[in-house]
This record gives structure tokens, sequence and C-alpha cells, in this order.
């Protein structure tokens, strides 16, 4: 397989779980930190499903290049369903801002919308959405993956990034922040829509 495969997003944490999901497939990867060509992506779209369009179909263009994008987030029902597609950015926009700020600052948020708040009013789910696109810009894969919990009244655990030590596994009784990254890629809303989609990855990128 000589064909690269360019992870479209430049969040270090998406990205380690990325490769991790597709370590097993001696795939070449990289991802769009530093990468000369990449473009910046409005995320003007209204669904997960919609953003990872965007972004997979752009950065293939500008880049000549096979691109596994994805959209993901938190879906909190009682919130009317935000953070949402807007996950990143709950908080208000953070150019340049440190990430594990504006993770800290997303999660005061959320903890402060859902005062007062309890049991199934703390019912939440994660979502994601995956595109693989091909050099042309052309989708030519698609998939999504769910996981669902419930919001702890604090943080816990130090491990995953994002709201992860807010978002209770109901299964396991403990955050994200809590468990370990091999059990997070087996059951997160990521590593599932991953699953979905190597097939199709694995597939393109031999015939390339």
């Amino acid at each position: 397989m000589t064909a690269t495969l360019v992870l479209g997003t430049t969040n270090q944490g998406k990205v380690r779980e990325l490769l991790e999901l597709l370590e097993p497939f001696d795939m070449s990867c990289v991802s769009l930190v530093g990468l000369a060509g990449a473009v910046d992506v409005a995320e003007t779209g209204a669904s997960f499903a919609e953003n990872a369009a965007l972004k997979a179909q752009a950065q293939a263009r500008a880049l000549g290049n096979w691109v596994l994008a994805e959209d993901s987030g938190l879906v909190v029902p009682a919130l009317g369903g935000a953070p949402g597609i807007h996950s990143a950015r709950f908080s208000g926009p953070a150019p340049g801002a440190d990430r594990e700020a504006v993770d800290a600052r997303n999660n005061a948020l959320l903890l402060e919308r859902l005062t007062g708040m309890v049991g199934r009013d703390r019912a939440a789910h994660y979502a994601c959405h995956a595109t693989l696109a091909d050099p042309s810009g052309r989708i030519v894969a698609v998939s999504q993956g769910v996981c669902g919990g419930v919001i702890a009244e604090s943080p816990t655990g130090a491990g995953g990034f994002g709201y992860d030590p807010l978002f209770i596994v109901s299964e396991y009784h403990r955050t994200f922040g809590e468990l370990s990254p091999v059990v997070k890629a087996v059951i997160s809303h990521r590593g599932r829509a991953m699953r979905a989609i190597i097939p199709a990855i694995v597939r393109s990128l031999a015939a390339a």
C-alpha cells in the first residue's frame, strides 16, 4: 500500500485516537498539522455529517490526496442538542488558545447549563460522522458512530480530551477520562465510526 492517508484534523487528541485505530492496518498517515497546502475549512454544515463532508472534500481537493475527515461532538437533549456541532467552540471562539484551556472552559459552561438538572436530564451521547474523499474530492465512503452516557456533576479522570472527564459511560460507571485508551477505542463514537469505514479505506488506498 503506497498511498498516504491524510487525517483531516489538527486536533491532537483526535489525531492520536485515529492513529491508534488505524495502526493495525499498516497505513501511511499524516495529519493536517504543519501540512503544506492544507486549507482552513469553514464548518458551515447543519450536522456532523455535513461538516465531515465539507472538510474531507475541501482538503482532498487542496492537497490532491486521500483524506479522512470526521466531525464529532457531544449532544445533550435537555439542552436542545447542544453543544452539538459547536462542541469545540461551545464557550466561544478561541483562536490560538491552548486546547486544554478551551476544553476546561467548555466543560465549565456545560456544567453551568446543567445546574439543577438530574437523572434523565443529564443524559447525553457522543456522535461521530466520518467521511473518506479521494484526491479529486469525491466522497467514496461515510460512516457514523454513537456512544451513550450521562454528564457527571464534576470532572473525573485525566485521560481523553474535550468533554471526556464529564462523560460517564453507563456500562462502566466511569468517565471517558477514567477509562483506558484501549477500552475507549472499543466503545467510543469515534472507534465505532472508524471500524465501520476502515474496510473502505483499506480497499481504496490499496487500489490507488
